[in-house]
């Protein structure tokens, strides 16, 4: 039927190519915090709560501005102003702030006076100007670095950040700074990680496919060692990959951090269908057959044998549902997708395709041949011989990998997830290094009974709280409500830096109350008081130690609390940006098992169907529990943190690994099936699907391989992860398979 209707197949698919090339130029491109955070978490339901009584505690972009010489100079300061006030007018700014738009208000008993923070325009007051910025607590690193040499625009931004609103801002900001002679700028905030992480991604995508492709060419080329055997072959993968890009276009799929995987993924899923179609359709030929009997016996027995494989390594990607991170559900979903579509197009437009040709066209038979056949038969004696030895070698390697999973963590930092060596990298690090850094920590306080938020005996425990929080080198410059009295005491006693402290009395605090503070702007004062004046909030910012060391901490703030704090007063709870998204490190592991258990039970049940033996399933899920304790224990004992991105490798794994598992099976079924004995059934195996396997593997290993050449940490990590574990894999179905056969099935 194939060849009859080539013609048509081959038209159809040319005409889907056609409608994918149009789709892929809408694929979208999007990073947003928010799809990191774990869906329906109780904490990530609270943070939006918070978020209404206040403001995100990530809407802010962070320009630091060097000067090697040291900031106080006149032209410098000149410059670092006019992009000031030229940043105000852009459109999603709500507002800037630095150290030459500060002033410090002066109360006397006459008026209140407001004196700048530097004196721009009268350089004698330089020195005396800098004496009194780097002794105030509230601007030392946070807008003027300890050694003077670098100061930063605080601009705030609205609420929502789309991504083209990140990308223009970006493009704005950095053509204005680019307009002055500044030594170096440094950017941090939401719309700087926005714009670089998608760029990145499509960086990614062009340079794994790229790569990805060109090695396969080279693998194809050396398989079947013609031109149109290697161009067959490459014509499908690269048509799988176009009709996948085309599809997610199509479906309005956005792509994500994951993205660079898809390329990698369809080319070596693509590659691994090819190479087990063509090779039972080249053995058929070479046994006598017709084009079109080859290729029906070729889709009868390897082909229904790849629709299981694809069907469970999608099942092995649609398990990442589980998770409540949204882009590593969008990675399941869409990978599901990919690993059918490359089934579709390797069974349909491949043999089409070869049809056409003579077997001398698609592959040079010779001396590699006697090569795989003499490994073959060195693998079926082996097992044969040696099935203890297999076995001890096996729980050895259980107990082994045990020991390396109990020492996995989940210690996620953000830099781990930033693209290696590059401008975002190196700014976040300056930032992290000379100011407070990026991750946001916030304390939300509720105040009990009668009380109100900005009450006496409120503001006291607020205190003994902050205080507390000093104790922590890691959490700096803690801002709240206190601030507010604090500023207001330094400027009633002429801006000493020794005034800077809460007012030494009741009497001296209500007065503030009355006097000043129920004077101030709404949009001063409901960023720490809610309206109602029954929450207000404790924030600062927290260096990027990892998401375990950070929870230490927190865990640590919650037991004082409980033991020092007037709970009949206030009661805190600890939210925010940061929080939410380290709290993804506590489901990682849950979600994983989760997800490959509900994998494992639905593969086992299409086992059962496909073999109809209990005692198959127990053979087909034993070496592929294997490979996945091998890549939990090389994380453990390599102290790579488990995290998001680095999760998706289980999936994938399994869904992979149990490929080569069914082509095995499958093949000494169908022996079975013709009436051969256990041993012949399982010699046959190795012979005619052994190479198949063993080649696969190959093109899997070099094929994550290439992702190398990522910038992406995470990505790097998969590659390594899964190209070492698939090997494992291998080993385990040429080694434990035939073993376990042996055991549980007899003549």
């Amino acid at each position: 039927m194939i060849t009859k209707y080539r013609n048509w197949i081959i038209g159809i698919f040319a005409v889907l190519a056609l409608i994918s090339v149009y789709q892929v130029f809408s694929l979208k491109f999007s990073f947003n915090f928010e799809d990191f955070f774990p869906q329906g978490d109780p904490d990530l339901e609270f943070f939006e709560r918070f978020k209404d009584k206040f403001e995100a505690d990530d809407n802010f972009l962070l320009i630091a501005v060097e000067n090697e010489k040291g900031v106080f100079e006149q032209d410098f300061l000149e410059d670092f102003d006019s992009l000031g006030r030229a940043l105000r007018p852009l459109e999603i700014v709500r507002g800037i702030q630095s150290v030459t738009t500060i002033n410090y208000p002066i109360i006397t008993p006459f008026a209140v006076t407001q004196i700048p923070a530097i004196h721009i325009d009268d350089p004698e007051r330089y020195e005396s100007d800098k004496k009194v910025l780097l002794e105030d607590e509230r601007f030392v690193g946070n807008l003027i670095s300890e050694d003077a040499k670098s100061v930063v625009i605080f601009v705030k931004t609205g609420d929502q950040m789309l991504q083209a609103n990140a990308e223009n801002l970006m493009d704005s900001v950095r053509l204005l700074a680019n307009s002055f002679d500044f030594d170096a700028v440094h950017y941090l905030g939401r719309a700087n990680f926005q714009k670089e992480l998608v760029s990145m991604q499509k960086r990614e995508i062009i340079v794994s496919a790229a790569i990805s492709n060109v090695l396969v060419i080279i693998i194809l080329f050396f398989i079947f060692r013609t031109f149109w055997g290697t161009v067959i072959s490459m014509g499908s993968v690269v048509l799988g990959l176009l009709l996948f890009m085309g599809t997610l276009g199509a479906l309005g799929r956005e792509l994500n951090a994951m993205a660079a995987l898809y390329p990698v993924l369809m080319v070596i899923v693509g590659t691994s269908d090819v190479i087990h179609i063509l090779s039972k359709y080249i053995d058929e030929l070479k046994k006598g057959a017709t084009k079109e009997a080859a290729i029906w016996t070729s889709i009868k027995e390897i082909g229904m044998a790849t629709l299981l494989t694809s069907i469970t390594t999608a099942i092995g990607f649609v398990s990442l549902v589980s998770s409540q991170i949204m882009p590593i559900r969008d990675f399941g979903i869409n990978a599901a997708i990919g690993v059918i579509i490359a089934y579709i197009t390797v069974v349909f437009f491949t043999t089409a395709v070869v049809s056409m040709f003579d077997v001398e066209q698609v592959i040079k038979l010779g001396r590699g041949e006697s090569f795989w056949t003499n490994r073959m038969v060195w693998f079926n004696k082996y097992t044969k011989n040696n099935s203890k030895t297999i076995a001890v070698g096996g729980l050895a390697t259980i107990i082994i990998c045990s020991i390396g999973i109990s020492l996995v963590t989940t210690n996620y930092q953000i830099e781990g997830n930033l693209p290696k060596g590059g401008e975002i990298t190196k700014d976040f690090l300056f930032f992290e290094k000379e100011f407070v850094g990026f991750r946001p920590f916030e304390i939300a306080v509720f105040v009990k009974g009668d009380y109100k938020a900005n009450d006496y005996e409120v503001v006291q425990e607020i205190v003994k709280l902050e205080n507390h929080l000093k104790e922590y080198p890691d959490i700096q410059r803690v801002n709240s409500i206190t601030t507010i009295y604090k500023s207001i005491n330094r400027a009633t006693k002429a801006n000493r830096q020794s005034a800077y402290v809460m007012p030494g009395s009741e009497s001296k605090f209500r007065q503030y109350n009355a006097k000043y503070v129920s004077k101030m702007p709404d949009n001063v004062v409901n960023v720490l008081i809610s309206k109602d004046e029954k929450n207000t909030r404790i924030s600062g910012r927290i260096l990027d130690i990892g998401a375990d060391d950070i929870r230490d901490i927190t865990h640590k703030i919650d037991d004082w609390t409980a033991k020092n704090i007037d709970t009949s007063l206030i009661q805190i709870k600890q939210t925010g940006t940061s929080l939410v998204v380290d709290k993804n490190a506590e489901y990682v592991r849950q979600s994983i098992l989760s997800g490959l258990g509900l994998a494992m039970l639905i593969v086992s049940g299409l086992m059962v169907l496909l073999f109809r033996n209990i005692k198959m399933l127990v053979i087909s899920i034993i070496p592929n529990v294997i490979p996945l304790m091998i890549a939990g224990a090389v994380l453990g004992y390599a102290g790579i943190e488990l995290e998001a991105g680095i999760s998706i490798v289980f999936a994938i794994i399994f869904g992979i690994a149990v490929d080569d598992t069914i082509h095995f099976l499958s093949k000494f079924k169908l022996a079975r099936n013709k009436g051969l004995s256990v041993d012949d059934a399982i010699e046959i195996t190795f012979l005619e699907t052994g190479k198949a396997i063993c080649l696969t593997t190959v093109i899997l290993f070099f094929g994550f391989m290439i992702l190398l050449f990522s910038v992406h940490p995470p990505s790097i990590t998969v590659g390594v992860l899964i190209s070492v574990t698939l090997f494992s894999a291998l080993f385990a179905d040429l080694f434990f398979i035939p073993v376990l056969i042996r055991f549980f099935i007899k003549d």
